[in-house]
C-alpha cells in the first residue's frame, strides 16, 4: 500500500514551488495564499522537514523541497497525460511548428509511430523558419532552434547537435579518407545562409577559422562555394545528390549517415544548437501538448539517435 500526503497538499506544493510564490499558486488552483501555506504546512509536518526557506524574501525551496518538486511535478504530469489519454471523446488536433528541415527530415519519418501510439491525437505541422507567435494561438507547441530556451514560455531541451562536413559517396568515394583543407578546397562547396548576427554559425567561414587556428597555411575556402542555400533542408538534399561538400547538422542527417547516402569527410566538427519544445504557459491543451511533448523527448533521446 503506497504512503502518500493528500494530492491537495501536493498540488499546492507543486504549484508554489514551481512559481516560487503562494500568490501565483493560489491563482493558478483557485484557492487563497493561506490555504496554500496551510496545505504546504500539512505536507511539511507529513515529511518532517521544512520545503520552503520563506524568511528573507524572495520564497526559495530548501533542498529537500527542491528533490520532492522534481518527483511531484513527474508525478502530477504523469497523472493529467494517463487522465487525458483515457477520457473518451476527446480526440483532439495539436498544431506543431519546427523549421523545415526539421520537419521534414525528423518528424515526417516518425509520424507512424505517432500516429499508432496516439491515434485520438491529430498533428497539424507546420514548417517555417518563421517563429511564429505562440500567445496569439498560431500554433499550440513549437520546436525552436537556438542556444538558450526562449524566455516566457514552458520550455523542455530534447536534443542538441553537431555539424558535420559531409558529401556524397558519388562526389568523395565511399571509403575515401578523411580529406584535409587543401583537398576540401578542391572540391565544390555548399553553404548555407545564417541570420546576420547569429553566434559562431555553422558556416565555411567558421570551420576555415577553427582550423587556421592548427594550421595557419590553411586556403581560402571562400573561394570554392559553389552553391548556397537559405535553408539547411535544400543544403543537405544538394549534398545528398552530391553536388558539394556540406557543412550539415548530424540531427538532420542521422538517416542519410546511417545509410550512407552521406559520409563524414573531415574531423572537424562545429558547434551546433539545441532544440527545445516550447508553449506557452496555462494553455488550454496542456495535458496534450505534454503528450507530445514526451514522446517527441524519447524520439530524441541519446540512445535511440545512436542506432
Amino acid at each position: 500500500m503506497r504512503r502518500l500526503p493528500p494530492l491537495t497538499a501536493l498540488r499546492a506544493f507543486e504549484a508554489a514551488g514551481r512559481l516560487l510564490s503562494f500568490q501565483k499558486a493560489a491563482e493558478e488552483l483557485g484557492l487563497t495564499p493561506t490555504a496554500i501555506s496551510h496545505q504546504v504546512r500539512l505536507l511539511e509536518d507529513y515529511c518532517g522537514q521544512q520545503m520552503f526557506q520563506r524568511m528573507p524574501r524572495p520564497l526559495t525551496l530548501t533542498p529537500a523541497g527542491a528533490k520532492l518538486l522534481l518527483s511531484v511535478t513527474a508525478g502530477l504530469d504523469c497523472f493529467a497525460d494517463g487522465i487525458a489519454a483515457a477520457m473518451p471523446g476527446t480526440d483532439e488536433r495539436l498544431g506543431v511548428t519546427a523549421t523545415n528541415a526539421f520537419a521534414a527530415r525528423c518528424l515526417m519519418p516518425r509520424l507512424p509511430g505517432w500516429r499508432a501510439a496516439h491515434p485520438g491525437i491529430g498533428l497539424d505541422i507546420i514548417g517555417t523558419d518563421l517563429v511564429l507567435n505562440l500567445a496569439a494561438d498560431e500554433v499550440d507547441i513549437a520546436i525552436r532552434y537556438a542556444r538558450t530556451p526562449p524566455a516566457d514560455l514552458v520550455s523542455t531541451e530534447i536534443a542538441s547537435d553537431r555539424y558535420l562536413v559531409v558529401a556524397s559517396p558519388a562526389l568523395v568515394g565511399r571509403k575515401r579518407a578523411m580529406l584535409d583543407p587543401a583537398a576540401l578546397a578542391g572540391l565544390p562547396l555548399i553553404d548555407g545562409q545564417w541570420p546576420k548576427g547569429a553566434s559562431n554559425p555553422p558556416m565555411w567561414f567558421e570551420f576555415e577559422r577553427l582550423v587556421r587556428q592548427q594550421q595557419p597555411d590553411v586556403p581560402d575556402l571562400g573561394k570554392s562555394i559553389a552553391l548556397r542555400f537559405r535553408e539547411d533542408l535544400h543544403g543537405i538534399e544538394a549534398a545528398i545528390a552530391g553536388h558539394g561538400v556540406a557543412i550539415c547538422s548530424d540531427i538532420l542527417i542521422a538517416d542519410a549517415l546511417a545509410d550512407g547516402t552521406l559520409v563524414q569527410v573531415s574531423p572537424v566538427v562545429l558547434e551546433g544548437y539545441r532544440f527545445f519544445t516550447v508553449y506557452r504557459p496555462r494553455h488550454p491543451k496542456a495535458a496534450t501538448i505534454r503528450i507530445f511533448e514526451s514522446w517527441i523527448g524519447r524520439e530524441f533521446a541519446p540512445d535511440r539517435l545512436a542506432r
